[in-house]
């Protein structure tokens, strides 16, 4: 870029929100892919932070014109290096679309600018009384327009799925400068292609996205936690799938290897209670109703008993349903010095048993440090490589394509929540017919077609 490219994009922003430099920049450049594996960041890039819609279509109709890459940045909360600018760009951050235009309680809808983040929105939904929004990938610093970018998922999504479930409308702006909006909060509308669902999951490749329109709800005024230990994974996962045959529709249903749970709990002062067996399964639980609850419960202690579950453990208070979440949540913390690579594949839920075996016995095979999460109950599994002696292991990309075929026997997917971004891009090739990324691309071109929106992510 030129001096002209800069003055031209303070022009736009003003100088305070025009920021270049190697220094300056470094916060900017980065998602939370481990640094051992994230893509390298092109440091000339600058990044501006545009106030309104009608200032991005300033600046997309500028680097279009001149033919200079644009980067979004969100939350920067994403786990595949979308939001990473690999060559000289343009990195837009959404950071003062922060603004709740509307909670619209008699359509039970909220319009949301872009840069509205998770927490700040929950937090808005509890001045209401008994509404909330129930998508949550585990980072509230994630924004909204991220979230739909990536179509976020996270643990409830056995229950309540992942964004593109509840979003109805969007309003973007295109590479090319022009703003569109795109559907709305009717609960119908037939009308044309569903461009909405097109972009969302898109990864900032199509447009950029400012304006979300999605469902909120009546929020479950009873909850409790379940800690079910079992002896073997298999009897765990027998359990989980005659849970979900009962009726009874968990909120989550959480597996993490026990030495995560036992290291996470002593991480935070705590001791991790079920100290018996190998196989520990978190079941959080939420109903309209406290007898529902009970009978949830119920059924659920019955399941796990059949399946040869140890004792199982209840939390009812809230504090201590919290503690639980915490500890889950501090298994990255525990874990975070001795990563690679974190993988996010998924499974049809039937054969959620038979894929985790084949990763810990693969892992066994090379004598790889690993270990594993998995939201269970929605077939989406997330495990570790490890570094060697603090580098990449030499058996790392021959272990990876071993997992991937495991996964695609299974009729799996390279990603479950997390995205393709620019660190799975290859991978991508390797499950898709080649025909089908060839539409990719073509769509791609009918958006953006001098190609300069997240270049290097998604597709090639």
């Amino acid at each position: 870029m030129t001096e002209k490219d800069y003055s031209k994009l303070i022009e736009i922003v003003g100088k305070d929100y025009f920021i270049k430099g190697e220094e300056d920049i470094e916060s900017f450049l980065y998602d939370q892919v481990e640094k051992t594996f994230r893509p390298k960041a092109d440091k000339r890039s600058v990044a501006v932070k545009p106030a309104n819609t009608e200032e991005l279509s300033e600046i997309m109709k500028y680097a279009n014109q001149e033919k200079i890459p644009v980067v979004v940045r969100g939350g920067a909360t994403g786990l595949c290096g979308g939001c990473t600018p690999t060559e000289e760009s343009i990195i837009i951050s959404m950071e003062r679309f922060n603004h709740i235009v509307e909670i619209d309680e008699k359509n039970m809808v909220a319009v949301l600018e872009a840069g509205v983040t998770l927490m700040q929105f929950l937090e808005e939904l509890d001045k209401y009384k008994g509404i909330g929004f129930p998508v949550h990938p585990g980072d509230e610093g994630a924004q909204m327009g991220g979230m739909a970018a990536t179509n976020a998922g996270g643990a409830r999504a056995v229950r309540h799925g992942v964004m593109r479930k509840h979003i109805l409308g969007l309003e973007v702006v295109l590479p090319t400068g022009e703003i569109l909006e795109l559907g709305g909060k009717l609960v119908k509308n037939n009308a044309g292609y569903n461009l909405t669902q097109l972009i969302l999951g898109s990864e900032g490749t199509l447009c950029i996205i400012t304006k979300v329109i999605l469902k909120i709800f009546p929020n479950d005024s009873y909850t409790a936690s379940i800690v079910a230990p079992f002896e073997k994974f298999e009897d765990a996962t027998n359990a989980v799938m005659e849970i979900l045959k009962s009726g009874v529709s968990p909120l989550a249903v959480e597996y993490m290897d026990k030495f995560l749970w036992e290291g996470s709990s002593k991480a935070l002062g705590m001791k991790w209670q079920a100290e018996k067996g190998e196989a520990d399964l978190l079941i959080m639980l939420s109903e309209k109703t406290e007898q529902a609850l009970i009978d949830d419960c119920r059924v659920i202690n019955e399941i796990c008993e059949k399946n040869h579950s140890y004792d199982t453990l209840y939390a009812e208070k809230k504090q201590e349903q919290l503690d639980l979440l915490h500890i889950r949540g501090e298994q990255y913390n525990f874990k975070k010095d001795w990563l690679y690579d974190s993988f996010d594949m998924a499974v049809p839920i039937s054969h959620i048993a038979e894929f985790i075996h084949d990763l810990k016995r693969l892992a066994k095979e090379y004598n790889a440090g690993s270990s594993l999460l998995a939201h269970i109950a929605d077939g989406n599994v997330h495990n570790d490589m490890w570094l060697v002696d603090g580098k990449a292991p030499e058996y790392a990309e021959e272990l990876k394509n071993r997992m991937y075929e495991a996964c695609f026997s299974y009729g799996g997917t390279i990603t479950g929540e997390h995205g393709v971004g620019k660190i799975r891009r290859t991978d991508l090739e390797m499950m898709k017919d080649p025909r089908e990324i060839e539409i990719y691309r073509g769509i791609k071109a009918v958006f953006d077609p001098n190609g300069i929106l997240n270049p290097g992510s998604v597709i090639a």
